[in-house]
């Protein structure tokens, strides 16, 4: 496993850390989607504590998590009817 060392920056601040190369494009996006929420932020409603922006960007990508949980889990089940019926029609067939 081959890793990268890369400077992330979030929010004026540079974190670094050690990645997998494989890896890098995904933590670079991933910086990128946290600032531009906290660009959103600061512009939408006119802050500029780095704390606030930070909790509130954190917030929102926790909501997104949740909402795509949701997402996974209903599909997940709509899979699992869909295999059972067909189980079931393949039964009858048999």
């Amino acid at each position: 496993m081959e890793t990268l060392s890369v400077k992330i920056k979030i929010g004026d601040r540079e974190y670094p850390m050690k990645v997998k190369v494989e890896d890098e494009a995904k933590i670079r996006h991933a910086g990128k989607l946290i600032n531009d929420k906290i660009k959103r932020y600061r512009e939408e409603f006119g802050l500029d504590d780095k704390q606030d922006l930070l909790a509130m960007a954190a917030f929102d990508c926790m909501v997104e998590s949740m909402e795509q949980d949701k997402v996974n889990s209903d599909d997940s089940e709509m899979i699992k009817a869909t295999i059972a019926k067909v189980n079931r029609q393949l039964t009858d067939l048999l």
